[in-house]
């Protein structure tokens, strides 16, 4: 028969070990993950281990040609036709540190400010050959560069992005398609009209405890998106994707319902950070959100903000 002074002891030994295995248990825990939506579709995505850029396009450009050219807006009109120069200032004031970027294609607002951020945090760069070429042209080495086709999986310490193939929005009243790709390094600087497509992609990033599935554009191809069940999507939304058959529907089941949708490449990215966008809200992101309601009301719809923080728990 076991006495009061073992049960005693015995109590004691299990309040120390307890006691020794919270400061342990604090250190394994791992970080929220956050995500700042820098516009267009661009992210800023981190783990507390490492920071994942996606499509970091800052400069913003007062494009000439196109919509939603405010008056307000005094900044010198760009133009297709001219050399694109990168908003240094502003992308200094925002980036001053990444290990990976993904990059969707490699049209001007996807592409056009990697070069500087790449040379400037030395991180490493996966897109497609097209978008390594034009890396190249602007004299990112080839050790920083990944150039992918689609459905490679790569493991690197502390993440892991599985590379899926795509396709572009459907502009032009469907009549859009661009085939070229930039087989050869092409010669810098380049115009804005010289960022070509290249192929589109998608990736997965997959960081401690979450899967996010990234888009470029408001289009995807159905079969490469069954068995990835990411829990956060950042989802392509516009206007563009309205043309293509029940794209929301098709979406939401191919991810299997994500826990979390975050829109992306919804906004108005002719206009600078601080201007309103809540004439895009209105015609773009209310809708889709009340549709995704309706299609998976456990899924959480959140409409992000310039350069406003998202933390997923």
């Amino acid at each position: 028969m076991k006495t009061p002074s073992f049960f005693k002891t015995r109590f004691f030994s299990l309040f120390i070990n307890a006691c020794l295995c919270i400061p342990y248990l604090a250190q394994t825990q791992t970080e929220p993950l956050q995500l700042k939506y820098l516009g267009t579709a661009g992210w800023k995505i981190t783990d507390g281990k490492i920071i994942v850029l996606v499509d970091p396009y800052i400069s913003r450009v007062k494009l000439g040609t196109g919509p939603g050219i405010s008056p307000d807006d005094d900044r010198k009109t760009v133009l297709r036709s001219d050399y694109f120069v990168s908003d240094t200032v502003g992308i200094d004031s925002l980036i001053t540190r990444a290990d990976f970027i993904l990059v969707h294609h490699s049209h001007f607002d996807h592409l056009s400010d990697v070069p500087y951020i790449a040379k400037k945090t030395g991180a490493k760069v996966i897109g497609t050959e097209t978008t390594c070429n034009i890396l190249r042209a602007y004299g990112i080495p080839n050790d920083q560069l990944y150039p992918v086709k689609g459905g490679e999986d790569y493991q690197f310490e502390n993440f892991s992005v599985r590379v899926v193939p795509s396709i572009h929005s459907a502009l032009n009243k469907k009549h859009y398609i661009d085939n070229r790709v930039y087989s050869e390094v092409p010669k810098a600087p380049l115009r804005v009209s010289d960022f070509i497509e290249g192929g589109s992609l998608m990736f997965l990033a997959r960081f401690d405890n979450h899967k996010v599935l990234t888009m470029g554009s408001m289009n995807f191809v159905e079969r490469e998106l069954f068995g990835l069940e990411p829990d956060i999507l950042l989802a392509g939304v516009n206007q563009s994707q309205l043309g293509l058959y029940k794209y929301n529907e098709r979406l939401l089941a191919g991810t299997n319902y994500p826990k979390v949708i975050i829109p992306s490449h919804w906004d108005n990215f002719r206009l600078p950070y601080g201007f309103s966008q809540q004439a895009a809200v209105e015609l773009k992101l209310i809708p889709f959100k009340e549709d995704v309601k309706k299609l998976s009301p456990e899924t959480k719809v959140i409409i992000p903000t310039h350069l406003g923080t998202i933390t997923v728990n």
